[in-house]
């Protein structure tokens, strides 16, 4: 029995000693690798089962196999642009995306901002409708109602007349509506996936691994940003209106995005297939890059891209964001751009849809107003448009949200477009949204009460996992 009760001890300290190396040799934050450290040998036994079960980044083991089925990374519809051929001042703001993405910027492109639903849904319908060869569809989010209805409509007429018409939507995203108009497109000739649905059998949860991207490509013509299909991003909708931006893009760059789709499709579906396609032709202006994040990444991109563009901005930045808990990282980069003069303007939802994450990021903002960063909350309704414009020509758009969410959990897509005439309108929209805003001050924070300072404080403390 002595025997027995020893070999046992020495098992479970074993364990304590195995979850300690495991945690100093996988945790990236050393914080994290102490307090697991500290747990497993103060707790024998229970502590390595806790790190078992929520220390061990099982989304990013998971992740690093979606990343390693990706494996054609480049599309061909691009090639590198010569440093002497840049614009004047756009190398110094080029160069963490190039190094980052390891893709050049593709030259020729339009984009047109498209605001809320009321714009983008017909313009990419009427795309839908005039498509002769395909259309690929990844969201979120494609709820039913008069706007599913129309989108699942004009989608199986494209398949009926021979196009090649796919729609890929989230496992977890289709559960916003109980009704899923999507589900019946594969009776029309719709090719369908989703992506990690969760299921019993055989069991995956996989809740943090969400593909957050939002793409539609018609033929030569492609959509891109943060809407998703619902009739909330209708104006008139009579209940959680939401304001929000889409893109139409035109040029090389679709063929970016065609790559993007196919990579996400071919994970979906199980299946290899990555067809070859005709670059489309030059149409406009604007360099393009497209940036795509997702969990196991060696590094995490778009985080380091957001730190790599604020710490080269000369003059000014913009960010319109519907949740803002940024990273350590980022939130030292901002400071450092206050601090160095650059006049920095934050605008959030002044009523969030998630309160939590809004009274997070009240007891984080006193850093960033004593650093000069400046924060307007607009009023409602909720707005869920993610935009980042610095210095007078570089703007970036898409799917992403300035949380760990989306920096580090979830597959997201966003593009950076260097062109002098989209930043004016992003930046004037910025300004005008500002206009009608209320400014956040330090003093107003710490003027709060004591109850909703320690609320706020509790959200805060849980902030990398909203």
């Amino acid at each position: 029995m002595l025997l027995l009760q020893t070999l046992g001890l020495l098992a479970v300290h074993a364990l304590s000693w195995l979850a300690v190396c495991h945690a100093l040799l996988n945790k990236r934050d050393p914080r994290s690798a102490l307090g697991w450290s500290a747990a497993s040998l103060l707790l024998p036994g229970v502590g390595p089962l806790l790190y078992a079960i929520f220390g061990i980044s099982r989304a990013e083991r998971r992740g690093s196999k979606i990343v390693r089925r990706f494996v054609h990374e480049e599309d061909g519809d691009c090639r590198e642009i010569p440093a002497e051929r840049l614009p004047e001042g756009v190398a110094h703001m080029e160069h963490p995306g190039h190094r980052l993405t390891r893709r050049p910027l593709s030259e020729g492109n339009a984009l047109t901002p498209l605001f809320n639903g009321d714009e983008a849904y017909p313009a990419m319908l009427k795309a839908i409708e005039q498509a002769k060869r395909h259309v690929f569809l990844v969201t979120y989010i494609f709820n039913d109602g008069v706007v599913g209805a129309a989108f699942a409509a004009s989608l199986s007429a494209a398949a009926a007349r021979g196009v090649d018409v796919r729609v890929l939507v989230d496992g977890v995203g289709m559960l916003y509506s109980w009704n899923k108009p999507w589900k019946k497109l594969s009776e029309h000739g719709v090719r369908t996936a989703t992506f990690l649905p969760p299921r019993l059998f055989p069991p995956s949860f996989a809740v943090n691994l969400r593909n957050h991207r939002k793409m539609l490509i018609c033929d030569e013509i492609a959509f891109t940003g943060g809407m998703n299909i619902s009739d909330n991003n209708l104006q008139n909708a009579r209940k959680n209106c939401v304001q929000d931006m889409h893109f139409t893009c035109m040029g090389p760059i679709v063929g970016q995005l065609r790559h993007a789709f196919l990579r996400n499709w071919s994970f979906a579906r199980n299946e290899d297939d990555f067809s070859s396609f005709e670059s489309p032709p030059q149409a406009g202006k604007s360099l393009c890059r497209v940036v795509m994040d997702g969990p196991a990444t060696d590094t995490d991109v778009l985080n380091d891209l957001f730190c790599g563009v604020i710490n080269a901005a000369r003059r000014s930045i913009r960010i319109m964001t519907p949740y803002f808990l940024p990273s350590r990282d980022l939130v030292s980069s901002l400071r450092s751009a206050a601090h160095r003069g650059v006049d920095v303007r934050v605008v959030v939802p002044a009523e969030n849809n998630l309160p939590f994450v809004h009274w997070a990021m009240l007891r984080l903002l006193p850093a960033l107003l004593e650093a000069g960063v400046r924060v307007w909350m607009r009023p409602k309704p909720f707005a869920h448009t993610k935009l980042l414009v610095i210095d007078g020509r570089y703007s970036q758009i898409g799917s992403a949200n300035l949380d760990a969410r989306s920096l580090r959990l979830n597959f997201e897509l966003n593009m950076e477009v260097f062109d002098v005439s989209l930043y004016e309108k992003l930046a004037g929209h910025v300004d005008g949204v500002i206009e009608q805003s209320r400014e956040i001050t330090l003093a107003g924070l710490k003027g709060q009460s004591l109850p909703v300072r320690l609320r706020n404080a509790a959200c805060w403390v849980f902030s990398p996992y909203l």
